[in-house]
């Protein structure tokens, strides 16, 4: 395999170069460009304009529908008439040509385009599951991941923000539902149909992303397919036009939600009331209580606020990209080159040495060439690649915010009094010192992607037959590198003098390294056939495909399959499509590796019979439906888990009579041969519909999907002493409804945009292999698929709470909770749900967990947005709503450490006796919290909510001003990201789609707002 590529790539180059010598040989000759416009049944076609690009010459045909036009060789002719597709020809193919003008039908014009697995379909045509949404729909945000700018956009795509760092404001993608318990259900994310990177793409990059959402897209990629895919499409240069773009956006973010450390005094009073009510003395006297309120003694008595010490308000954000496009009859192309800079919020983190700000700054850049070699021969060359340079503190991001979020303000002072950093045995990171005396780290990704594309058509041979390759070479390397030291602090030991901890050492270079190299190649080869014969179209595409992923370290990774589809469409009114690919994956034992994936949909344009002409009001009203199946080789599974392996090392033991240690070796999780893949069998049934000439769209679809084969546990006894592979014994479902819409008119000099989109998916768990005995009210079975997220796990079973215990006999009256070693007055009281045999048995533990339907992914999500523009002013805005979803407060409410006595800003709101009736959560305490830190009803809040995701208004200059400025047109704007949000814990200040955000160890969630311009030349 490894030899056809490189014969392949070398093949290539060749073409390139013969290409590029080709093209530029190529004389910008004058030549007559003529022939005769038909329509579909080949009936001349009168009134059609016909024009050259910069040509001021034009024509129209006849009633014989013959042209002639003076051109030259590099020349696109281009063919405009009303109610018909504009088209475009090169003048070099024009010699006495027959050129034949579609008529526009509904959903079929030049701006119909939806971009399927290796082709392109009108709206019209498309029978199955497809929304899309244009790039220039979407807002210009100086973010570091383009996910977030589609949230909210796109009906059946769930959009999850799960970060803010600079350079890792990452989200979560999810297509309609979860129907696997075991996948993370990802979907499948293609660039110009190759597996890429799109987080971090620039969004000028990009022409549209469309979402395939059924088998009958989706079976094209066999085992890959069933998570659904976001398919992007990058931006082409134009034969007609040549165009030069400049965006420059600046701007800030800002921290909305941060924890507010309590002060010194406040801290100490709630630690001491910790202590006391756990019977223990007081550690904090009078003296040391007056300290700390006074400030008469900062050295002794601080009361640091180290969130404003080393949180900024606010920091900057900048972007700036320019395109140029353009071309003729033979080459068109498209570039692009991008900056994006985003500073972090950390204060005192500049020294002479380095720069401990954590840092985001990235580099992207794009060549895309189409190519027209001869009437027959077109290649497409792309070439694109970044360069991402993130810094942070050498300590790590999670260690610095957990430092100034949770150590006590009277932990130390920042220095002491002999310019020493303060510090102490149990408090021994000094964040100022973290930042100047720590060093940092920088991670240097660089990525290169190419592809060539070539079609070669086969007309000689058969009418409509085209040649088909398709391959691509992607690299990417990260290089880490940068300073290294370390530093001690002094605590006041009460006698005038330091105690010291930790030791110094000088800046080092950190250790540098090349890591996380990975080179991917995909090739796709085959055959095209289109042709229309009548009322009749055939579209027929078959694909082979070979795919490798390797990197140092591993074993690589190879894909193959073909993939088939055919499509047919009668009277531009009834359609069908039948998809069928034979998959492989290497996952799976020899003999069992490969399947089928069949899909088939159909469509009906059932708005152009006649018993629908009476309906005025309706101008278009497509039926459609598909079914099929695709499959998921992503198993929660070793690698090769179908083979026994052995490892050596860990233990050792000793032979003979000397007692020397030999190492031994152990045997991995017995092997299941019989590893599958999971089966996914979607169905989908919807419609598309327009009303009052177009300015209404209605879509809707309902969907169901049965996945079987999930992994689960093997149930073997455990006398066999060993640990097993996973088997394929699982199985569960999804189903639900999705809708869009979009309104457009003018009134008057204003224009109205409306968009919105709902979808609803309920997910079920339908058979799992759970431990012997499992009760049946802890058992998964008939709940839905998901949980409620603490930290990076899932919980699904909790304990049911009947409120907070106000007495002793309250607590003598109820069942004995063993979650701690006693139970007080303020702990939280648990419902007896069972015991060993499910039922209740007058004690609270593991038996009385729960099963239930809380989960983090919501039970539905939608947007909806609006644009105004009257004369050169316009206003978007874009909303996120979701419903259904919970969320744990659990490690919010008791966020801190042993040290701090998990004592924080929700402290104050804990039982006392004197607040027995308004207090919120339990009583504090520093140590034999268990009862209390339990999973349970107590500590889920409702995780809904609706945000204003983004806003922008911008005015665009008139030509009268513009044309001075030698521009084509400028506009300028303001912007901004995650700017309200409405919830049901509003009375928290957190953010309820990240809600540890700020908290912990994460950084905050950030508000941007920026300033732009927009060039065209």
């Amino acid at each position: 395999m490894n030899c056809i590529y490189k014969v392949f790539a070398l093949s290539l180059v060749c073409l390139l170069v013969a290409t590029v010598g080709y093209a530029q040989k190529q004389p910008d000759a004058p030549i007559t460009a003529s022939g005769q416009v038909v329509d579909q049944n080949g009936n001349p076609v009168e009134g059609v304009v016909i024009s050259a690009l910069e040509n001021t010459l034009e024509v129209t045909t006849g009633p014989d529908g013959r042209f002639e036009l003076e051109c030259t060789t590099n020349d696109v002719v281009i063919f405009r008439k009303d109610g018909y597709n504009t088209l475009r020809r090169p003048a070099i193919d024009l010699e006495d040509a027959s050129v034949a003008l579609v008529p526009t039908l509904i959903e079929a014009g030049d701006e119909d385009n939806i971009e399927i697995p290796f082709g392109t379909r009108k709206k019209r045509a498309v029978s199955a599951s497809v929304s899309s949404v244009s790039a220039s729909d979407l807002p210009q945000l100086p973010l570091s991941t383009l996910t977030n700018v589609l949230a909210g956009r796109i009906p059946g795509l769930y959009i999850q923000q799960l970060g803010s760092r600079p350079g890792t404001d990452d989200a979560s993608m999810l297509i309609r539902g979860r129907s696997s318990y075991n996948s993370n259900q990802a979907p499948l994310v293609l660039i110009d149909g190759v597996q890429r990177d799109f987080v971090d793409m620039d969004l000028n990059e990009i022409e549209s992303i469309s979402v395939l959402k059924d088998a009958a897209t989706l079976a094209w990629y066999g085992m890959t397919g069933a998570n659904g895919v976001v398919y992007v499409t990058t931006k082409r240069g134009s034969s007609t036009s040549t165009r030069v773009t400049l965006d420059a956006q600046g701007g800030v973010q800002t921290p909305v939600n941060v924890t507010a450390p309590l002060d010194a005094y406040t801290y100490a009073t709630l630690y001491n009331r910790a202590r006391t009510e756990n019977g223990e003395q007081p550690l904090y006297d009078q003296a040391a209580l007056l300290g700390y309120q006074t400030g008469s003694d900062p050295f002794r008595y601080p009361n640091n606020n180290f969130v404003d010490l080393f949180l900024k308000k606010a920091a900057p954000v900048q972007r700036y990209v320019t395109t140029v496009s353009g071309g003729n009859a033979y080459v068109q192309y498209f570039t692009l080159l991008s900056y994006y800079n985003q500073d972090g919020l950390y204060k005192w983190a500049s020294n002479p040495r380095y720069d401990a700000n954590t840092n985001f700054q990235r580099y992207n850049f794009r060549t895309n060439l189409n190519m027209h070699i001869n009437k027959n021969l077109d290649v497409a060359l792309d070439v694109n690649g970044r360069v991402e340079d993130l810094k942070y503190p050498f300590s790590g991001n999670g260690s610095f915010l957990n430092t100034i979020y949770n150590t006590p303000a009277n932990a130390f002072p920042i220095y002491n009094e002999d310019g020493t950093y303060g510090g102490s045995g149990q408090f021994r990171n000094n964040p100022l010192a973290m930042l100047n005396e720590d060093g940092n780290i920088s991670d240097l990704t660089r990525s290169m992607m190419s592809t060539i594309d070539a079609r070669y058509k086969l007309n000689s041979i058969l009418e409509g037959l085209s040649l088909h390759a398709f391959f691509t070479y992607d690299v990417t390397g990260l290089f880490k590198s940068g300073f290294n030291q370390s530093y001690e602090v002094y605590e006041y030991n009460g006698a005038g003098g330091f105690t010291q901890f930790g030791t110094r050492a000088p800046i080092t270079y950190a250790n540098s390294a090349f890591s996380g190299s990975v080179r991917n190649n995909e090739f796709w080869g085959g055959l095209d056939y289109n042709r229309s014969f009548g009322e009749h179209s055939i579209m027929f595409s078959t694909r082979g495909q070979w795919a490798l992923s390797a990197s140092p370290g591993r074993l690589d990774n190879r894909r193959q399959g073909v993939s088939n589809r055919v499509s047919y469409g009668f009277k531009d009114r009834y359609y069908a499509d039948i998809v069928a690919t034979y998959s492989q994956s290497q996952n799976f034992a020899p003999g069992r590796r490969a399947g089928w994936f069949p899909a088939i949909s159909a469509g009906w344009i059932i708005s152009d019979e006649s018993f629908l002409s009476s309906v005025k009001v309706m101008d278009y009203l497509k039926l459609r439906g598909s079914i099929g199946i695709v499959g998921n080789d992503g198993v929660s599974s070793r690698r090769f888990g179908f083979n026994n392996y052995w490892t050596r090392g860990g233990s050792q033991y000793a032979f003979g009579t000397a007692y020397s240690p030999s190492p031994n070796s152990s045997e991995l999780e017995l092997a299941n041969p019989y590893l599958t893949w999971e089966k996914a069998r979607k169905a989908s049934i919807g419609f598309d519909s327009k009303f009052f000439n177009e300015a209404l769209s209605l879509s809707m679809d309902w969907f169901y999907e049965n996945r079987t084969d999930l992994m689960t546990a093997d149930i073997l006894p455990n006398i066999l002493g060993q640990n097993k592979v996973q088997v394929n014994a699982g199985e569960a479902q999804y189903k639900g409804v999705e809708a869009g819409m979009n309104f457009s008119k003018s009134f008057g000099k204003l224009r109205v945009s409306l968009n919105g989109n709902f979808t609803y998916a309920q997910s079920e768990i339908l058979a799992i292999n759970e431990e012997a005995g499992t009760l049946p009210y802890q058992s998964q079975i008939g709940y839905n698929i998901g949980g409620v997220r603490q930290g990076d796990a899932f919980v699904r079973r909790f304990l049911i709470s009947e409120g907070i215990f106000q007495n002793q006999a309250e607590i003598d009256a109820a069942p004995v909770q063993r979650f701690s070693g006693i139970v007080k007055p303020g702990d939280i009281r648990y419902r007896d749900i069972g015991g060993p045999n499910g039922v209740p048995d007058g004690v609270i533990d593991n038996f009385d967990f729960l099963q239930s339907d809380y989960s983090d992914i919501p039970k539905a999500y939608y947007g909806f947005g609006a644009t105004l523009q009257y004369g050169g002013f316009d206003v978007t805005t874009q909303f996120l709503g979701v419903y259904g979803r919970t969320i744990q407060i659990n490690n919010l409410i008791n966020s801190g450490s042993l040290a701090s006595g998990y004592i924080n800003q929700f402290s104050v709101d804990s039982w006392t006796p004197a607040t027995a009736q308004t207090a919120l959560y339990p009583r504090m305490a520093i140590s034999d919290r268990g009862n209390n830190t339990q999973n349970s009803d107590f500590w889920l809040r409702s995780g809904d909510f609706l945000k204003l995701k983004q806003a922008e208004i911008g005015y665009s200059l008139p030509a009268s001003i513009t044309r001075y400025a030698r521009v084509n047109s400028m506009r300028v704007y303001l912007s901004g990201f995650n700017l309200l949000t409405f919830s049901k814990v509003e009375d928290l200040p957190i953010d309820p789609e990240m809600p540890m955000a700020g908290y912990g160890a994460e950084y905050p969630s950030l508000r941007t707002w920026a300033a732009g311009v927009n060039i065209r030349f």
